[in-house]
């Protein structure tokens, strides 16, 4: 994998950078759901390589919160896995170190694909009332950023209830023509414009199970249509 990716010389928490022609792993090398065979191409992102760039960006979060607590805002239902091995790395981490930092995590559901397509409409689902942000140093967390509309309109929200500080941790950031990088302030992976799923990343709720980050096939899109 390492000839096919490569550091962003922006920094470090810009995140790895998969090239454009990056087909990904032969899933004969692999263990998965067996009854999503025909329906993913190849393994994107092993599991192994998500965790080990999330317990990276953990300590990148540890050296830059300074408060003793953090309010973590966990982005539903995609960025449920990435959210709680963030959490859990960044609890080993203070337990090993002298600085340990306390966090409290709120969920937010978010609504705005359609089959593969980003749509325009945002519907928040759920908790509206972020009043509990007021004051606090908060971290959202989400699995993937692709056009950034999303994240802006969740940003503008989070921003009425007056938190002291707002960082974004996205797993992946979409490389597009006006891409959100900007928005994220620490980043897994800048993948090219591919539908993946896995780690808790779906199509129309499906393939949530797998633990690798997968690239869908055109018979995978096709059965789980609505």
């Amino acid at each position: 994998m390492s000839a096919l990716l490569q550091m962003d010389n922006a920094g470090m928490k810009r995140g790895i950078v998969i090239k454009d022609d990056w087909p990904g792993y032969s899933l004969d090398l692999f263990t998965y759901p067996e009854h999503y065979h025909d329906d993913i191409e190849s393994v994107y992102i092993p599991h192994g390589v998500i965790m080990n760039r999330t317990e990276r960006l953990a300590h990148y979060i540890m050296d830059d919160f300074r408060d003793d607590n953090i309010m973590v805002l966990c982005v539903l239902k995609g960025g449920y896995k990435f959210c709680a091995d963030l959490v859990e790395f960044i609890k080993i981490l203070g337990r090993n170190s002298n600085k340990y930092l306390e966090t409290r995590v709120e969920f937010i559901r978010l609504k705005s694909y359609l089959n593969d397509q980003s749509t325009e409409d945002l519907h928040i689902i759920g908790c509206r009332d972020l009043s509990f942000l007021r004051g606090k140093s908060v971290l959202i967390v989400e699995a993937i950023v692709d056009t950034g509309k999303t994240m802006k309109a969740l940003l503008k929200h989070v921003e009425t209830f007056e938190p002291k500080m707002v960082k974004v941790a996205g797993l992946l950031v979409k490389r597009l023509p006006n891409m959100a990088e900007s928005l994220t302030d620490y980043v897994g992976f800048e993948i090219p414009n591919r539908f993946v799923v896995g780690y808790a990343l779906d199509y129309n709720e499906y393939f949530r199970d797998l633990n690798h980050i997968c690239v869908l096939s055109r018979t995978g899109k096709m059965k789980y249509k609505i």
